[in-house]
């Protein structure tokens, strides 16, 4: 099993959602994933694991990698909804990464007086799919 994504621009956040397991035969496909984000976004990214199904130590890991890239470009990732068979493990020599309960909370602490709804500063969002088939 593989990783299904989807990357959603509003003003100044990107939300990368991630679908399936993220195992050792997905990390590739969640790096390019990464790159997506990074050429057509700016700001935080969310990385939306919703829909996630689980992770392995090598998806940790590529997340962790993730992070590191994206701060060494100015910006951070940041975790939502993260599987409920672990968390994210600890990288000493990474960037915070800060983890929201869910999207909408990590939507909200983007937003002035912590507005959950996407529109509510009437940013336009752009989603993009990627499909391999």
């Amino acid at each position: 099993m593989t990783i299904e994504w989807r990357y959603t621009t509003y003003d100044g956040l990107g939300v990368l959602s991630l679908a399936g397991y993220l195992g050792a035969d997905a990390t590739a496909r969640f790096t390019g994933a990464i790159g997506w984000a990074e050429a057509r976004g700016t700001g935080p990214v969310v990385l939306d694991l919703t829909d996630l199904l689980g992770w392995s130590a090598g998806g940790q890991l590529a997340v962790a990698q993730a992070a590191r890239r994206l701060a060494a470009l100015g910006r951070s990732l940041e975790l939502a909804a993260i599987p409920a068979d672990g968390s994210l493990v600890p990288d000493a020599g990474g960037p915070d990464v800060p983890v929201h309960c869910d999207l909408p909370a990590a939507l909200a602490a983007h937003r002035p007086g912590g507005a959950v709804a996407a529109t509510s500063r009437g940013e336009t969002a752009a989603t993009e799919w990627h499909t391999d088939d």
